[in-house]
């Protein structure tokens, strides 16, 4: 199992974890900015973590048929855990706002379904993905993401969450800002920053 240190490090090491401060894409204030892709675009170090969940997803769900992932965050860290288990993998992507699957994947009735995600913030995604499931009538048996930054103010999921790692990730209102984040100036690593 890798430490919560060595994760740490390795999130750093590829940048998809900055300290300093954001604007997120809600519009709050952060010191940390998380972007998985930043730490996937590093397959060697992406490998380590994802194995590392795979086999926390191992210990928590003994059955899964199918594992759904959302576009775009999901996909590459969806497509590694079914294949370190095993199990076909499949996305879902926005069709007119709203989830859809297309490319000819489908969920069959009664499958027991895995949501994987890069990170859950509030966990909307993943709520929009169980829609799916529930309309093939199949059964959602759980969420796991690399990273879980949730907390239980916003988070919109119920069951648990299964994760590499869960960070903290303090937000602020703009008129709310502490004086350690004042005096920082903005940064805007991703591309849905505003300003």
């Amino acid at each position: 199992m890798l430490s919560h240190k060595k994760s740490l490090n390795i999130l750093k090491k590829t940048n998809a974890l900055l300290e300093g401060h954001f604007v997120l894409s809600s519009g709050l204030h952060s010191s940390k900015y998380i972007q998985c892709a930043k730490l996937l675009s590093f397959p060697k170090q992406a490998d380590i973590i994802c194995r590392s969940l795979a086999n926390k997803i191992k210990k928590n769900f003994k059955k899964i048929d199918l594992i759904l992932a959302p576009a775009m965050g999901g996909i590459i860290i969806g497509y590694e855990i079914g294949k370190l288990l095993n199990k076909e993998t499949i996305f879902c992507e926005r069709v007119n706002g709203k989830f859809s699957l297309r490319r000819g994947f489908f969920i069959k009735k009664n499958s027991r379904v895995l949501i994987v995600e890069d990170v859950i913030t509030t966990g909307k995604s993943s709520i929009e993905c169980v829609k799916l499931i529930n309309k093939a009538k199949a059964k959602l048996i759980g969420f796991a993401s690399i990273i879980d930054r949730s907390n239980k103010k916003s988070l919109k999921i119920k069951k648990k969450i299964i994760s590499h790692l869960k960070i903290e990730v303090p937000i602020y209102k703009k008129n709310k800002l502490p004086l350690s984040l004042k005096s920082i100036p903005i940064s805007t690593p991703g591309s849905r920053f505003k300003k």
